[in-house]
């Protein structure tokens, strides 16, 4: 009897050892602790949001969000374990009236349950009506597009509809790192102001959302109603499939299409782009055969059923890396009477400076085929729609007014996307620009790309004019505001080379070098600041400029983190960040070898929107 008695004892002592304490942490959260791995966190009060604690260097912890008892999401999540960097809010006004919790599987090891207790995550977790996104990055784009905070990469599913344009874009939420893909929305009425919506599609048993297009069914046929956005996109999990989303107002809100994958292969595929082929009344869609370099066309009557007409690309152009997003439209050639096709086609790496750059094809195309141009010794070349560093997924609106061809990229590259020197944010996109086709002196046909004629308005004054100015070896000096655009045309006479250099009063510059022999444009960002955070970012990057070594005109734009020039009729661009400790103030123009010109320089101070 005693000794059967001190055995229960013993039991009992046991069992009061394993019991998870409850802990309160913060505002309206209890924590449990079930393991050295493992996290209970119960919601006690309601609110609009739940602030998660983040720390970047991390690895991501699993939250499986549990509403009455059912999986609803699964979000990964860099909960912070020695420090809190930041935090990122959870929508939990959706749950209103419900049960949450949240069981939270955490990667890093630990030695103790007491040991996971320590982390700084759990005293951060708080239920709250309210989340501040006003800027506290020094190197946020004060005139460029962003995220109000979280990561960004692709922009896309992008359409003009009623006097608005609307671009989403791959948004991770929850970190300012890759993960958690979902279609960030924000709407424009003139593609420089921008207002911030909540997420249009979201992850779900399917995967996360990845690239994609949208366009206005105005006949009906997808079977949503006439003058619905449909949006097709990447389902992303395991594999890669097709899927669709429809929207009744305008593109606020998607309703997921419940027959979906309505496109699977059993190899990797991803980021469709589709059209209204009027002519023939059907769908075309271009989807990108990832890893064997090349393009897929499928065309439908419905967007749900479709057929594979043909396939291009394979041994053409850059072929390194995978290829993605791509577009396809047809554009009239400026000075001549006749139309050619453009196929845009993202790929990374095996950009012309190394990573992500977006490459493109001139041709015909019949409806079914893509059928490449060809140089005069009959090979197919290969052409770049930006010659930086910092210019990738650009896709175009779908539906824009007045035949525009308007497109965005994403301004940065994968070789350091989630390492640059931000964590509120992470990456911007482009500004806005027309696309067009030229001939050059050999006859052959290349993209134009043109700041949007809306990007005028971002100009708030005039702070320099100067008409014809000669320039030598010791150049020309020009005081310039933060933000600003400047314009003006270089005629290089006897000039060897000119220098454009922006510097401040750290030494750091950016040097721009115009090689009339070579006719080309270099990009030197070597010194230009902050450059550390990885060792592709000290680049020099170089444009061909297609004036046979004449007069070159520039338009060229400073923002807080990014430089993005261009030849001012188009013929090339060349997009590259920079993150200078202060702002370059300072433009030096000199020539080498002999004296230059420059005229009409113009720099306009730029309004700034946040």
């Amino acid at each position: 009897m005693n000794i059967l008695l001190k055995t229960i004892k013993v039991v009992a002592v046991a069992t009061a050892i394993i019991v998870s304490p409850v802990l309160k942490a913060g505002n309206g959260v209890n924590i449990e602790h079930l393991g050295v791995n493992n996290t209970i966190v119960r919601l006690t009060s309601e609110g609009k949001y739940l602030l998660l604690p983040v720390q970047e260097s991390n690895d991501d912890a699993i939250i499986n969000v549990i509403v009455d008892g059912e999986l609803d999401r699964k979000i990964h999540v860099r909960l912070a374990k020695s420090k809190v960097d930041y935090t990122v809010p959870l929508d939990i006004e959706r749950y209103k009236g419900h049960n949450v919790v949240l069981n939270i599987v955490t990667t890093q090891d630990r030695s103790s349950v007491r040991d996971a207790k320590e982390d700084a995550c759990w005293n951060r977790f708080e239920v709250t009506d309210s989340f501040d996104t006003s800027n506290r990055e020094k190197f946020r784009p004060a005139y460029h597009h962003t995220p109000l905070y979280g990561w960004m990469n692709d922009p896309n599913g992008m359409f003009y509809k009623d006097g608005i344009w609307h671009l989403y874009y791959q948004w991770n939420p929850f970190g300012s790192k890759w993960q958690n893909l979902a279609w960030g929305h924000s709407s424009s009425e003139d593609l420089v102001n921008w207002t911030h919506h909540p997420a249009a599609i979201e992850p779900n048993g399917l995967g996360m959302v990845f690239s994609g297009s949208s366009a206005i069914d105005s006949t009906g046929s997808a079977g949503f109603g006439k003058g619905a956005v449909v949006a097709m996109y990447t389902s992303a999990d395991v594999s890669q499939i097709q899927s669709l989303a429809s929207s009744i107002d305008g593109g606020e809100t998607f309703t997921v299409y419940p027959g979906n994958p309505v496109l699977t292969l059993d190899s990797e595929a991803r980021d469709p782009n589709m059209f209204w082929d009027k002519d023939k009344n059907r769908w075309v869609l271009v989807l990108a055969h990832a890893l064997e370099h090349e393009m897929l066309i499928f065309t439908s009557p419905d967007m749900k059923e479709w057929t594979l007409e043909s396939s291009f690309g394979k041994g053409l152009g850059a072929q390194d890396g995978v290829w993605e997003c791509p577009d396809l439209f047809e554009l009239s050639v400026d000075g001549l009477d006749k139309t050619k096709w453009v196929l845009l086609c993202n790929l990374n790496p095996g950009g012309p400076f190394g990573g992500s750059a977006t490459q493109y094809f001139t041709g015909d195309f019949d409806g079914r085929k893509f059928t490449a141009d060809t140089d005069a010794e009959g090979n197919v070349p290969t052409k770049w729609l930006d010659y930086g560093k910092d210019h990738y997924a650009t896709v175009s609106f779908s539906d824009a007014p007045d035949g525009r061809r308007t497109v965005i990229g994403w301004m940065s590259n994968w070789q350091y996307a989630p390492e640059v020197p931000t964590t509120q944010f992470r990456s911007a996109n482009t500004l806005p620009r027309e696309i067009g086709l030229f001939t050059d002196s050999k006859g052959e046909i290349h993209a134009s790309s043109t700041p949007s004629p809306e990007v005028d308005a971002l100009r708030d004054k005039l702070v320099k004019s100067v008409g014809r100015t000669n320039i030598g070896k010791k150049g020309r000096t020009y005081e310039l505001p933060e933000l600003c655009e400047i314009d003006f045309e270089i005629d290089p006479l006897k000039g060897r080379s000119i220098d454009i250099v922006f510097s401040n009063a750290a030494g750091e510059e950016v040097t721009m070098i115009y090689d009339p022999a070579e006719s080309t444009l270099s990009f030197d960002r070597r010194r230009s600041g902050i450059t550390d955070f990885s060792q592709d970012f000290a680049a020099v990057t170089t444009a061909p400029t297609f004036n046979d070594g004449g007069r070159l005109a520039l338009r060229i734009f400073i923002d807080r983190s990014s430089i993005e020039v261009f030849e001012s009729h188009g013929r090339f661009a060349m997009t590259n960040l920079v993150f200078p400790n202060s702002p370059y103030n300072r433009l030096s123009i000199n020539s080498d070898g002999g004296n230059a010109r420059i005229s009409d320089l113009k720099i306009y101070s730029i309004k700034s929107n946040r």
